[in-house]
């Protein structure tokens, strides 16, 4: 089977933000409890954190790392969770149903975030609470007054401010099951006022506004103009959240999901734009796609959790290949649209749909782990506008689908990297590259494959991505990730 890719520096897609590469911890399950905190564990240091957790993390390359939520934001105060651990209060969490012991707040999100070399994205609740609530939290955060939030840092033992850039304000909120959901005029309103009072406490932030919690939401459209239309001039982003479903109609479709991800990227940008037009603004405003994975390992599961119990085991999903390469045709996509996708989180990073999975004795990496590495690691600089040709196929809901998906990197002035999937479950792809209708030389060209897709990663075995020797022709594996790069 045959593939090709050309890319010319002329073409341009945009410069790649690192941002692409964040994920999410938020307060539910073992994301934070049991996963990133731990006290009293052997493999724990002195502030309770796993070592082990914070050498996984760091090997991701993780740039920013979205907190509280999710769900948990919109019923959160965050001031149960500051100050002496002894004195903070044991409450009911209503959108897992669980408890919330508190010991883990601000202050120990944001020391952990520098031990993995990350920085925070604050999401605020404005879903039982509101503008003063925020700007609380800002002040908390960001400020180096003599006021009373700055002075309460200062009293927990916090004398610099953390100058957290990047704020959501609220989660999902046309959400029927979010706590505090609101009509469209609502939340915009709400949004719109926010946003000014917290860019009057501290200008140099940057603000989230709520998207549709997914493409397929009844209002998806109306909701997104409706809310701009209230904020559209007092906010930075809008949000995008997508999960992918169990695979119903087979692994080619599985595969090829990622399909979704780019109609619904155009979708909203097109209804951006439009408010944009309608508004006759110079300003163009960018995506934070901060929620997106593979999930539905872990439904039949979840149905059986009881409720109000601390840290449960919850959305604990075990990830096979054929996720793996869902995954990595997702970050392939989200690289093709950095002119306007900013920020993408990968929801989530520990234990709850995560790749990263612990145990009181350690972890494993995941199947989905090695892409989400890669792409942080080898998708620097700018995307190169990219076209692809291979033989096809034809999948339920996306009609010819090509097994070969891919795109071209440029890292620095001669060094490029190739992202690319082989979707055929068992034929080789020989791919020819053609970058600037120049020779180059292949640097490395690491492969992940398995020819069976329901293989899942464990204590006893494992799949490691391996180093091939192409000698001329660069060749893909069946049912394979591969990373090669390249200097001319």
């Amino acid at each position: 089977m045959q593939g090709k890719i050309y890319a010319n520096d002329l073409f341009s897609i945009g410069k790649i933000d690192h941002r692409i590469n964040s994920s999410l911890a938020e307060h539910m399950g073992r994301s934070i409890y049991g996963g990133i905190y731990d006290p009293g564990n052997r493999l724990s240091d002195s502030g309770g954190f796993r070592k082990d957790v914070i050498e996984a993390v760091k090997e991701l390359d993780v740039p920013m790392i979205r907190y509280p939520g999710g769900n948990f934001v919109s019923s959160y105060h965050w001031e149960d969770g500051i100050g002496p651990k002894d004195k903070r209060p044991q409450k009911v969490d209503l959108a897992w149903q669980s408890i919330e012991s508190n010991q883990f707040g601000v202050d120990e999100f944001m020391a952990w975030l520098k031990k993995v070399n990350s920085t925070g994205m604050m999401a605020v609740n404005l879903g039982t609470r509101g503008i003063e609530e925020a700007c609380n939290l800002l002040e908390y955060c960001n400020m180096d007054t003599n006021t009373y939030w700055a002075n309460r840092r200062r009293e927990n033992g916090h004398e610099k401010p953390y100058h957290v850039k990047t704020w959501c304000l609220g989660n999902e909120m046309d959400a029927p099951w979010q706590i505090g959901h609101k009509t469209a005029h609502e939340y915009g309103e709400l949004v719109n006022e926010t946003a000014k009072a917290m860019r009057s406490l501290d200008p140099t932030i940057e603000t989230v506004v709520c998207g549709s919690s997914n493409e397929d939401t009844p209002t998806f459209g109306k909701w997104e103009t409706n809310v701009l239309n209230e904020c559209y001039d007092n906010v930075d982003y809008i949000s995008m959240h997508q999960y992918y479903d169990l695979p119903s109609k087979g692994t080619l479709h599985h595969v090829a999901k990622s399909i979704r991800m780019d109609k619904f990227i155009n979708s909203v940008v097109a209804l951006c734009d439009a408010v944009k037009a309608t508004k006759k603004s110079s300003k163009t405003l960018n995506i934070s796609f901060d929620e997106w994975n593979v999930w539905y390992h872990s439904n039949e599961h979840d149905e059986h959790v009881k409720p109000w119990q601390h840290a449960p085991h919850r959305l604990e999903d075990v990830y096979n290949f054929e996720d793996a390469l869902l995954v990595g045709s997702s970050l392939i996509t989200l690289l093709k649209h950095v002119d306007r996708v900013k920020i993408a989180c990968f929801a989530q990073l520990v234990n709850v749909i995560a790749p990263i999975l612990t145990s009181k004795n350690g972890l494993i990496k995941q199947t989905i782990f090695t892409p989400i590495r890669d792409v942080s690691v080898f998708g620097y600089g700018e995307t190169l506008r990219t076209s692809v040709q291979s033989p096809t196929y034809e999948a339920p809901e996306f009609g010819h689908v090509q097994y070969l998906d891919s795109v071209i990197v440029k890292n620095t002035d001669n060094r490029y990297t190739v992202f690319a999937v082989n979707r055929h479950e068992t034929e080789t792809m020989n791919l020819d590259v053609n970058i600037n209708d120049h020779e180059f030389q292949e640097t490395k060209h690491l492969s992940y494959s398995c020819s069976d897709p329901k293989f899942v990663n464990s204590k006893e075995q494992s799949i490691e991505e391996e180093t091939i020797q192409d000698q001329g022709q660069i060749t893909l594996k069946p049912f394979s990730w591969n990373v090669i790069t390249f200097e001319i």
